[in-house]
């Protein structure tokens, strides 16, 4: 399953140093003494790497985003041996991948959620903490001592703290990752480069320099033509150049503001310098014919068209794209191309993995607290999504019948079973017919669990990536419940100009001479205000918080 990079990790100061989380509200024995009515079916004693068994039947309700390559099925083996090794049975409310959101939305605004409601992505939560409809997780970690001993062995208190609202806590459990996990890049004609005698680039200037020698061998070619545009204009492409520029994230994760480390205070991004020279690179390419103009506006269909054509050697993949489409494609038009996704192309700041270390989550609906089963139900929790052994259950299933595991401890998939192309003569599909590497469940862990499913190729790629510094996390800047008001009616205005602004600089529609009148612009637009709204914010956290 692609899961697409909402969150991702903003540019700051050095991260903090690890510390306990018995703080700022992170629950401790003082916090869960009034538990004694709710720990039916829980383990007396539950921690580090022990196996949660439930010590009576128990069963609850999940929001289940129903995803189209793989449909719920009530005879996955998933749920029966999930029963069998926790004595939990789900109760999935199964909704759509698409209406996931609005539907979620209604069920927690009439009070009728169920207990779990997982693939939440920050800041999504923050809509419900002012009403009292989610818990605020925070409170309850010592109910969870997997999640606790991950966020202190893999350093994640500052991605931790990036969660907080006002109140100094929590209220989304979020996927953790050892490692960062950077999947996008470039996919590239590799055998273009070799007639051409290119070397594979490794910064944006590099893939300057590559374009321009492809459109000097192949003049009637927009060498670069690109996809992930709908609906948002340059997803992928500007998303990857914001962050290599020192930016929060821009195209399909645009955020509003970025931290500037120097001047200890957020900026707003498309008003940026960093903004601004992203704009002047693209507009380059566009200009001298290096980067197709329709790629801010086609579909995915139009450009892998392109691509299989002829028409052009350059386009955004992840790992999946690059073997489940380019390579199929190319196959059955032009059999002797071929393609390779280059690690993520540097900028100004260097080489960065910048790919947040927190993935979607899970938000607990108020109404479980009240629950006799709410300790197992945590305890129950911790183990499926944060022990080990419930992360490699959830992504590799049984052993013996769909995996098999050699002394050094090394995964197979089972002789008759396929996922994501590892196993093409498999007749069964890990997830559509186990429920097995599920995304409502299988995400996050150490960095061998995570690449585990990865092809050689791919790990060449995550291991240059690897090897690169991370970038350092934001301060936290949550607003009160009447700033989160006033902000959320400035914040749809601006993103829509500076998406439409950007683009007219991108296609040379305006002259970027004309800088200084859109950022003008920008603050007719509540910009400043927001702006502020934000830097008061933060401040207001640190003297509280520290």
């Amino acid at each position: 399953m692609v899961q697409l990079s909402r969150r991702q990790v903003l540019f700051a100061a050095g991260a903090a140093a690890v510390a306990s989380l018995a703080g700022c509200g992170d629950g401790g024995e003082s916090d869960n003494k009034d538990l004694s009515g709710n720990r039916a079916g829980a383990m007396d004693k539950y921690g580090v790497g022990d196996q949660f068994k439930a010590t009576e039947a128990v069963s609850f309700s999940i929001l289940y985003n129903n995803h189209p390559n793989y449909q719920l099925k009530s005879d996955w083996l998933f749920w029966s041996e999930l029963t069998k090794r926790t004595g939990v049975t789900l109760q999935p409310v199964a909704v759509p991948l698409s209406d996931y959101e609005q539907k979620r939305s209604v069920l927690i605004g009439a009070g009728d959620a169920p207990f779990i409601i997982p693939k939440t992505y920050h800041p999504q939560e923050d809509a419900y903490v002012s009403s009292g409809a989610i818990l605020p997780v925070s409170d309850y970690l010592d109910l969870m001592p997997n999640f606790k001993d991950k966020i202190e062995k893999w350093s994640l208190k500052p991605e931790i703290d990036s969660l907080r609202q006002e109140d100094g806590k929590f209220y989304l459990l979020p996927g953790l990752h050892e490692k960062p996990w950077q999947d996008y890049s470039l996919a590239v004609r590799s055998d273009i480069l070799e007639q051409l005698n290119l070397k594979v680039p490794t910064t944006w200037d590099d893939v300057y320099t590559m374009l321009k020698a492809m459109k000097a061998a192949y003049p009637n070619s927009y060498p670069f033509s690109d996809r992930f545009s709908k609906p948002n204009p340059g997803g992928n492409l500007l998303n990857m150049l914001a962050l290599t520029h020192g930016l929060a994230g821009g195209g399909w994760n645009y955020q509003h503001v970025s931290w500037d480390a120097n001047a200890k205070k957020f900026v707003y991004t498309g008003a940026s310098d960093q903004w601004r020279q992203v704009l002047q690179y693209l507009n380059k390419l566009v200009t001298e014919g290096l980067l197709d103009p329709e790629s801010f506006t086609q579909t995915d269909d139009q450009a892998r068209q392109k691509l299989a054509s002829g028409k052009s050697f350059v386009i955004s993949t992840n790992a999946q794209t690059l073997v489940n489409d380019y390579r199929p494609d190319l196959a059955k038009t032009l059999p002797n191309a071929r393609m390779i996704k280059i690690p993520l192309p540097a900028g100004p700041i260097g080489p960065v993995n910048p790919a947040p270390r927190l993935e979607n989550g899970i938000m607990i609906s108020t109404k479980a607290r009240e629950s006799k089963n709410f300790v197992a139900m945590m305890q129950f929790i911790d183990w499926l999504w944060y022990s080990d052994a419930g992360q490699e259950f959830a992504k590799w299933g049984v052993e013996g019948t769909t995996y098999t595991k050699d002394a050094s401890g090394k995964r197979t998939l089972a002789p008759d079973v396929n996922v994501i192309g590892l196993n093409p003569k498999g007749t069964k599909h890990l997830q559509k017919d186990f429920g097995f590497y599920n995304g409502v469940f299988a995400y996050g862990g150490r960095l061998e669990l995570v690449q585990s499913f990865f092809s050689p190729e791919e790990m060449e790629f995550q291991n240059i990536l690897n090897a690169r510094p991370t970038v350092p996390v934001a301060p936290p800047h949550p607003f009160s419940d009447e700033e989160r008001e006033q902000a959320t009616l400035w914040e749809s205005g601006l993103k829509d100009y500076v998406v439409q602004g950007s683009l007219k600089f991108i296609l040379g529609q305006r002259d970027l001479g004309q800088w200084d009148a859109y950022v003008n612009e920008l603050k007719a637009k509540n910009m400043g205000s927001y702006l502020d709204l934000v830097n008061k914010a933060h401040d207001r956290y640190q003297k509280d918080h520290g």
